[in-house]
């Protein structure tokens, strides 16, 4: 039997998120603080086999884990591998899903690769993909800065349950960045993007908060929106009442970068 490696890669939320103004390269910095939860995309890489297949999404040819693969052969040697991804976690959501998946490749080889690759060669192609990659190789809970990429790991809080709720509209990031760039900054709202969120987003905060949930919010540049409930049982009665919606826990730093090996 084949070596096999899997990794649960969780979504994220974001407790609240600042967006500065744009530096000389265009580029935003940030302040944040993420939360790994549990809504997860499946990646599995088998020693010995060969190509990259995924399903539930359509990916393009290059897509965060290709790319992941492809910067990790440039700083080190890989054995033949087959890569098998399942995706739960919608796109254009703010949930992080193609970087968590990217995370979830790079902890994979980890534990293939001799320890003679630095940690500081896995954290240069995290941050190659894509800025949130980092965070999924930190996990649970962490606050970052710079581009969201400069990161702090916090200590694990109690588990709590939440409502993730994905409305019939999708955010894409740069054309959430491009319009929020032309407002002025400001607002009482824990994430600045609220500020330039489709409406469908904004009648789901308000919705979630008159359900009885908080803190309430959107996840990262949009369109999902979250809720914290004050129990297992209030997420799900809540839940119940939206299509397109989770209720879901908030991970450890173990749960969040768990991978496992089995043959």
């Amino acid at each position: 039997m084949a070596e096999r490696y899997s990794a649960e890669c969780p979504a994220k939320i974001n407790l609240y998120l600042r967006v500065g103004e744009p530096d000389a390269r265009g580029y935003h910095p940030l302040e944040t603080e993420f939360q790994a939860i549990g809504l997860f995309d499946t990646l599995t890489v088998e020693l010995g086999g060969s190509g990259f297949t995924a399903e539930g999404a359509e990916l393009p040819e290059e897509n965060t884990v290709t790319k992941g693969l492809r910067l990790m052969r440039e700083v080190a040697t890989l054995p033949p591998l087959g890569i098998r991804l399942v995706k739960r976690i919608p796109s254009e959501a703010g949930l992080g899903g193609g970087s968590s998946d990217a995370g979830g490749l790079l902890r994979i080889l980890r534990k293939l690769l001799p320890s003679t690759v630095p940690d500081r060669e896995f954290l240069a192609v995290a941050r190659s993909v894509g800025a949130d990659v980092p965070f999924f190789l930190v996990g649970g809970r962490a606050r970052g800065e710079g581009y969201g990429d400069v990161l702090t790991a916090l200590e694990d809080e109690p588990t709590r349950w939440l409502v993730v709720v994905k409305p019939p509209v999708s955010c894409s990031t740069p054309e959430m960045y491009a319009a929020l760039d032309a407002v002025a900054r400001g607002g009482s709202a824990s994430n600045d993007f609220e500020q330039v969120a489709p409406a469908e987003c904004s009648r789901l905060i308000s919705a979630l908060s008159l359900a009885g949930l908080a803190p309430v919010g959107l996840c990262g540049s949009g369109s999902a929106v979250y809720g914290f409930a004050r129990s297992e049982a209030e997420a799900g009665e809540v839940a119940r009442r939206y299509p397109g919606s989770w209720d879901v826990r908030t991970l450890s730093r173990a749960e969040s970068l768990a991978v496992t090996r089995s043959e």
